[in-house]
Order: C-alpha cells, then structure tokens, then sequence
C-alpha cells in the first residue's frame, strides 16, 4: 500500500470517527467522547505532517468531508443536554480539521513550491523521517536538499563529506576508506589521491593470504581510484607479469612507475615496455638484477624523468643507452658508483635542449673534467645536483658559475674539497641561482 493512500485512510478514519448514531445512547457518547476526540487531533496531527499526501486529494472530497462534519454537528446537537459540552468540543475539533485539509489542499492547487515544515509528534527513526522527506520533494515536483538532522545523517551526507574528507591526508584517507562502504565509495573519488602514490608490497602480501581474490583487490582499488602513479615493492619477473595483466583497462592511466629493492630482472622490464608503454617516468631502486644490455633493449623514447639508484650493474654504458634512446629526456637522477668523466661526454644534441634537471649523487670517479664535458653537452640546465661527488674542487665550481648561468639550484653537499672561494665565484656569476646547498 503506497503512502499517500495510507495517509487517506488516517485521514477518513479520523474523519469517520466524528459520525454519531442518532439512536446512540447518551452513555455511549460519553465513552466514545475521549476516543473520537483524541482520533481528531491525531488526525489533525497527521495532515501536517503529511503535507504531501493531503494534497493529492480532490475539492470533491473536501466538500463531502464538510458535509460530513455538519451531519454530525446536527446529530450531535439532537442528542441530551449531558453530552452537549463533550459534543461541542467534538465540532470544534472537527472544524479544525476540516479547515486544515481544506488549507492543505488549496496550497497544492495553486502549485507552491515551498514544502510545509514537517512536525514530528514523537521523535521518528531516521530512516521514517528521511523517507517522508522524500515523498515531500517527489510530489512538491522539485528536488530540494534536505539538511541532517542527526549525527548519524551527517555522516551520511554526500556534501558533508565532500569537504571532511579534505582534512585529511592520503595516508589516513587509505584508513577512513575502511569505516563503511559509503566511505569507501565517497573516498575513491580520483579527487582525493592527486600526487599519491600507492606502494604495493609484494613481501608483506607474502607473510600473507597471497591468493588471486587479494590482489586482485589490490589491483581493483588502484585502478578505482584512478591513480596515476605506483609503485612495486620487493616484486619479481612473475609479480610484474601479473601487474600489467591485471591492468587491461587502466593502461592508459598509469604514467609512472617505480621499482624498488626488487628482484626484477632484464625480462620483468622487457614485459613491462611491452604491455605498458605509455609510461614516461621511471624509477629503478635497488634493482640488482637489471644490466645494462636490459635498459638498451627496454627503454621507451617516451621517458621524460628516469631515476636508477643503487644499481650495482649500471656504468657508462647506461649513460650511453639514455643519450641515445631518450631525446626527450626532461630529468635525469643517478646514482651509480662506477660512472666516470667519459660517460658525461655522451649526452646527445637533442638532449642539449630538453635535458634540464641533472642529479648525479655518489658519482666518486666523476671529476672536473667531468664538469667540463657536462657544460659542453648540457647548457640549458637549471637544476644541478653533485651530492657526494668528492673529487670536485672549486675550479670546477668556477666553470660551471662561468657557463650554466641558468641554474636555478645548485647542490654541492657532501663536496669536502670545495672552500669558501666557490662562494665567490657563484655569487659573482649565478645571478638567477634561487637555492644553494651546502650540507657537509
């Protein structure tokens, strides 16, 4: 039974309540008196609070409910003097409701488009309250939002959430997405994971219920929150495989990957190009098993930022294999124990252009001669970074002051040979420098 037809029966059912047998004995009356008067205000009581139900109702019906009421004023004013009090206070309650049914039913003809104000005799469950709510917007023909009225709806509400969730961080968001599923569902907005970056542990998933069902979770709730980026942890050639199969219809969102402390070799890499090759930053950490002759075979002319670190198989021949592979590289990070002044010399012409960040960290055998081939191949740089280089001297801070005159940030830490005459000579000519480090 839908609701506008359950609050008509309330409505005639108080309505018929108000009939009185001509026959009916004065004792009668005064028992039924209680009932039909308290039947008359929860009538009166129930249209307001069903605003849209007592509007469904036609004028035919009003008059035929009036028309009821002054038979019953007639019947009841025949009856004895003993009733005439209780009968009296039976019509008023009658002519009450009567004028608020008719009120009720003239605001719908003219069409308004406010909703009355919903009362509440008693404290209704949320879900009750909400759903008449609902049935006020459906039938007033327009969708108005109705506010929270309890600790409970507010967390509940869309629009609430929408900004709470903001104070947060991506870090604790991972951890409110596991309160509820309207959490979870709100929170997997791609909105909120802007500049994150989800590790994927394959050693802890090891210690762990490692079946298909769990990491294909995994897998489903990266690609739901439309990251861009990720990163694989402690992975292998097998682990890789089954990330990019699993990845069908989100190849084209992911544009950065990093591999860390991995066991990846040249044959994870190869079926990682081969699958994906719509990645244009790459970070290879830790990767011992990657060599030289895997990067010459794997790398995409699409990379623009490449970071190796602490791969023990990477020398020049790397450096090599990125002049020649990569004309558009952007960012270049290495650190690479083996690396000599030779590789420096390798850069191509294109990347003369479109190379413009340059960090060489731990680089030990690189040297001012070193410096001298990278002002020679990489004259646009605005960013330089020699953290750990030791064999530099101030000569070599004094070319490269003379000739990078673009350098927005220079890092010289952990450089023990070079003094206070560096200073000198980058306060002299590096006018646009904006951050200098110089950590010992």
């Amino acid at each position: 039974m839908s609701t506008i037809r359950r609050a008509y029966m309330e409505i005639s059912n108080g309505i018929r309540g108000l009939r009185l047998h001509r026959d009916q004995s004065p004792s009668n009356v005064n028992t039924d008196t209680s009932a039909v008067a308290s039947t008359s205000t929860a009538t009166a009581t129930t249209t307001t609070t069903t605003v849209s139900s007592a509007s469904s109702l036609s004028v035919s019906s009003l008059t035929s409910s009036k028309s009821t009421v002054m038979s019953t004023r007639e019947s009841t004013t025949s009856s004895s003097s003993s009733g005439q009090s209780l009968t009296s206070q039976m019509q008023a309650s009658a002519s009450a409701t009567a004028a608020a049914i008719k009120k009720t039913i003239q605001r719908g003809a003219e069409g308004s488009s406010v909703a009355l104000a919903t009362r509440f005799v008693r404290s209704p469950k949320a879900g009750i309250a909400r759903r008449i709510r609902r049935l006020n917007q459906s039938i007033n023909g327009h969708q108005q939002r109705v506010c929270a009225e309890t600790m409970s709806e507010l967390m509940m509400d869309d629009e609430f959430l929408a900004k709470f969730f903001l104070y947060f961080s991506p870090s604790e968001r991972g951890v409110l997405c596991q309160v509820c599923r309207k959490w979870r569902h709100s929170l997997y907005s791609p909105k909120y994971w802007l500049d994150a970056m989800p590790v994927v542990s394959y050693r802890h998933l090891k210690h762990q219920d490692r079946g298909t069902h769990t990491l294909r979770h995994v897998y489903d709730s990266i690609q739901q929150r439309g990251f861009d980026s990720v990163c694989l942890f402690g992975a292998t050639d097998e682990d890789v495989n089954e990330f990019v199969n699993n990845f069908q219809t989100s190849k084209s969102n992911l544009r950065s990957l990093s591999i860390r402390c991995s066991n990846v070799s040249d044959t994870g890499l190869e079926i990682l190009f081969r699958k994906m090759p719509c990645i244009y930053r790459l970070e290879l950490s830790g990767c011992n098993e990657i060599t030289e002759s895997g990067l010459w075979a794997c790398l995409n002319a699409k990379i623009v930022s490449l970071c190796i670190m602490d791969c023990i198989n990477v020398a020049d021949d790397t450096l090599g294999a990125i002049a020649q592979l990569l004309p558009s590289l952007y960012e270049l990070s290495l650190q690479a124990y083996h690396v000599t002044d030779a590789a420096l010399a390798l850069f191509s012409p294109k990347q003369s252009y479109t190379l413009s960040v340059l960090k060489l960290t731990s680089c030990w055998e690189v040297t001012n001669n070193g410096l001298v081939n990278i002002v020679n191949a990489l004259p646009n740089l605005t960013v330089l970074g020699l953290s750990g280089c030791s064999k530099i001297s101030d000569d070599g801070v004094e070319l490269l002051a003379e000739n990078l005159r673009r350098l927005r940030v220079l890092d010289l830490s952990w450089c023990p040979r070079i003094t206070d005459a560096s200073l000198e000579y980058i306060a002299c000519d590096l006018s646009q420098l904006e951050e200098l480090c110089l950590d010992r």
